[in-house]
């Protein structure tokens, strides 16, 4: 069979983030460290998010947050993966908002990153998407499958596969820990299926680019280049509230119970958020937590 391949794409992205130095740190904790002393709320809240839905649900947030807790809640946008942790283990941000649980494990033990998390948030199904292909009957030996080069997702990928009998999972497997290198034989991956890994937020162009491929795509960027995951996966991922891929608020480690966290994570899971969430994603491609 062929060997899986393994494609690391690069790009010069222009990221909404900007630059974070010293400056910006001392502003960004300064808000979180009053509030944290004093018991109160208050000042300004910086939290990074992707666009879509992470920084509209937080747009949404933002006048219950300042009419209620006296917080201005300054939004940081970006679509790179690998910036938002790093800047709230730094204290270059109070927040963010952004990642699902596996994603923020491994980038916890990954980095050594001082980062907590401070509440679940939602849930965005998983899917895997094609052009051309339009029913799981018509995927054909060796068709490419492109995926993102996180290795967080590698075994939600695997299990979305699995559950069409695409692939079959190895024996007891971990699907939190598993890789596409671990389905690299012929009973694991007996279509002969070539793996293509590019940056998370190209796949959604990898999808355009390449009708006869299959593309896994993380839900906020299959909402981001509009589509809708309900209707359009060709495999969309079950979303029960046991799903381990929770999308998360961290903080920087010891500052989950400071009010201005509380507050927003409070704000984040009220009943008029949760509304916003059900009526503006109303296909099921964003579902709140309950916990």
């Amino acid at each position: 069979m062929k060997k899986l391949t393994k494609i690391i794409t690069s790009a010069v992205l222009t990221l909404g983030l900007t630059a974070c130095g010293s400056s910006s740190s001392s502003a960004a904790s300064s808000a979180s460290t009053a509030s944290s002393a004093s018991g109160t709320t208050g000042g300004t809240l910086k939290v990074i998010a992707t666009a879509n839905p992470h920084a509209v649900i937080l747009e949404q947030a933002k006048p219950i947050l300042k009419d209620k807790y006296n917080i201005d809640l300054d939004i940081e946008v970006t679509d790179d993966y690998y910036i938002p942790n790093e800047a709230v283990s730094n204290g270059d941000a109070d927040a963010n908002y952004f990642q699902h649980v596996p994603f923020f494990d491994n980038e916890k033990e990954t980095n050594n990153y001082k980062i907590a998390i401070a509440g679940y948030i939602h849930i965005e199904p998983f899917g895997i998407y094609s052009k051309n292909i339009k029913s799981v009957d018509d995927i054909k030996d060796g068709s490419t499958i492109i995926i993102s080069n996180s290795v967080a997702d590698n075994g939600r990928i695997l299990a979305l596969l699995a559950q069409d009998n695409l692939v079959k999972l190895p024996d007891d497997a971990d699907v939190l820990k598993i890789t596409i290198q671990d389905i690299d034989n012929d009973e694991n991956n007996p279509h002969h299926f070539v793996f293509q890994e590019v940056k998370p937020e190209l796949l959604a162009t990898s999808y355009e680019n390449n009708p006869d491929a299959l593309v896994a795509i993380n839900g906020n960027y299959a909402i981001q280049a509009g589509l809708k995951p309900g209707s359009d996966a060709l495999i969309l991922e079950d979303a029960s509230e046991d799903n381990p891929y929770v999308n998360i608020v961290a903080c920087q480690e010891g500052h989950e119970n400071d009010p201005n966290i509380k507050a927003l994570v409070e704000v984040l899971k009220s009943d008029e958020i949760t509304s916003f969430i059900k009526k503006n994603w109303s296909d099921g491609s964003v579902i709140p937590v309950t916990d």
